[in-house]
């Protein structure tokens, strides 16, 4: 199991303080937020699945909550791409460990320690995985959430009574078991109302300053505890694909059916 690593939260805390929404997912909250606009984008709950809506030239992040009070490893994909490999993304790569209680903002494909390429909502031929030949999966953002393995309890140390003048025997050494981490950098339901060509994607975007470091990190399973999945799309698209439900622009107010009291004589 790839165990390449590195810390986020526990270095870098996210700079920009977003507003308060409801995020996705249990032991990681997840959010997304649009960095053009300024706002986090709404959630929308359809047939069990979480959407967002993406518009064409904007930037966004994906932040990041740990809500426990240990360590998690976030393994990062955006279509199908892992964001800090450039991996086709599977459970057991890399990605950013966050210490308990801590946020992080993933801005954009990882390009170094100190660097990354901006995510930004694009159409498909120029989104990032379309580019290096892998468009299948655009437009799903995924987080695979794992625990550490606990460090192993300390040895009780046994002591014997022994005969007077006896000397005490020594008490045993604990040896400590824990795998060093590699140094390295870290669809069931189609969319039913919108062309393939007509998807959008994530594009690779303008440099920007994001630093983190290498860490260890043994994985308590090598299944994740938690997956969360957040889908994109424009909003014409959520709309022909019935994830949201647009009100009528001239709607008649609702008839009274008791307006009055008595019957009254007609015109």
């Amino acid at each position: 199991m790839k165990a390449s690593i590195l810390t986020a939260g526990l270095v870098l805390a996210a700079a920009i303080s977003l507003p308060a929404a409801a995020g996705v997912g249990s032991l990681a909250e997840v959010t997304v937020f649009d960095r053009t606009d300024g706002r986090v984008l709404t959630v929308h709950r359809h047939e069990g699945r979480y959407y967002v809506v993406g518009k064409p030239g904007n930037e966004y992040q994906i932040r990041i909550t740990n809500r426990t009070g240990a360590d998690v490893l976030n393994v990062i994909s955006v279509d199908g791409v892992n964001a800090v490999s450039g991996e086709t993304a599977a459970w057991d790569q890399t990605g950013y460990v966050l210490g308990g209680g801590t946020t992080f903002d993933v801005k954009g494909w990882r390009k170094s320690l100190d660097r990354i390429a901006a995510f930004y909502f694009t159409e498909l031929p120029d989104a990032y995985a379309a580019r290096t030949g892998r468009p299948d999966n655009v437009g799903a953002i995924g987080i695979a959430v794992f625990r550490r393995k606990p460090e192993p309890p300390p040895p009780a140390i046994l002591r014997e009574h022994s005969r007077r003048d006896a000397p005490a025997p020594a008490a045993r050494a604990a040896a400590e078991n824990e795998a060093p981490g590699e140094a390295a950098a870290d669809s069931a339901e189609r969319q039913r109302g919108a062309k393939a060509e007509s998807r959008i994607g994530t594009g690779h975007g303008r440099s920007e300053t994001s630093v983190v470091r290498h860490t260890r990190f043994e994985r308590a399973s090598p299944t994740p505890d938690e997956v969360i999945t957040i889908y994109y799309d424009t909003y014409r698209n959520l709309v022909a694909q019935g994830v949201i439900r647009e009100r009528p622009r001239y709607a008649h107010p609702a008839p009274n059916p008791f307006p009055g009291s008595f019957v009254p004589d007609p015109r």
